[in-house]
């Protein structure tokens, strides 16, 4: 059997609390398989984010293990040809317009070419976009910018998505066609994908379900 694209072992993850220390995450497990789609779900505080920042090797654990395909190396490198991330708050640069943002996942591995530029125009044609290519992220409605954000986590061919409450700022219709738009797209890439969400409806289009609780993840 091949390794998982994303494998965490043992995790954990503690805070200074005044003169004590709050343990968020104390032991986390999980794997996630190749084209696989998973939902966090937690209480607002409950370390979803924390947990998303070590899966993606933004942060370090306390103590425990990640692994990209087997391999420990998750890197700035790395993770900018293995992984793609969808944020909250779009993370859009204002002064670039749509077109040049989904590109800036390129320009941190080189290689910026014809192929490359052809490849994003794709990718923003896939989310509907085509048309609004040199926008600027101030000109684009706050759907309309985190679909730029899903063309760029896409830019790299990634192996793994991880989304970090990418529907916090849109409104409820806009979030639903945001979800199903991300889970359509991760299909058709056979990309792997780990949905942190407060939201059940949302949750529920994942092949798998998990609840954070107490710092233990579980399934659902």
């Amino acid at each position: 059997m091949s390794d998982p694209v994303l494998s965490a072992r043992a995790l954990r993850k503690a805070f200074p609390s005044g003169d004590a220390r709050l343990e968020v995450l104390r032991g986390v497990d999980l794997d996630v398989a190749a084209g696989e789609s998973i939902s966090i779900r937690g209480e607002s505080g409950s370390g979803k984010s924390t947990l998303l920042n070590l899966l993606a090797g933004l942060d370090s654990p306390d103590s425990g293990s990640v692994a990209w395909g087997g391999s420990g190396d998750t890197g700035a490198r790395r993770r900018a040809a293995y992984l793609g991330m969808v944020f909250q708050s779009f993370y859009l640069v204002p002064e670039l317009d749509a077109l040049a943002n989904v590109l800036l996942a390129r320009r941190i591995l080189g290689g910026m070419d014809r192929s490359a530029r052809a490849r994003a125009r794709e990718l923003l044609g896939s989310v509907g976009l085509a048309g609004r290519s040199h926008h600027l992220p101030a000109h684009l409605s706050g759907g309309e910018r985190q679909r730029v954000a899903l063309a760029r986590a896409l830019m790299n061919s990634p192996s793994l998505i991880l989304a970090d409450e990418p529907t916090g700022n849109l409104d409820e219709g806009t979030g639903n066609g945001v979800v199903d738009l991300l889970l359509g797209l991760c299909s058709s890439a056979n990309a792997a994908l780990v949905l942190v969400t407060h939201n059940a409806a949302h949750a529920a289009k994942t092949r798998r379900r998990m609840l954070l609780t107490s710092g233990v993840l579980g399934d659902c």
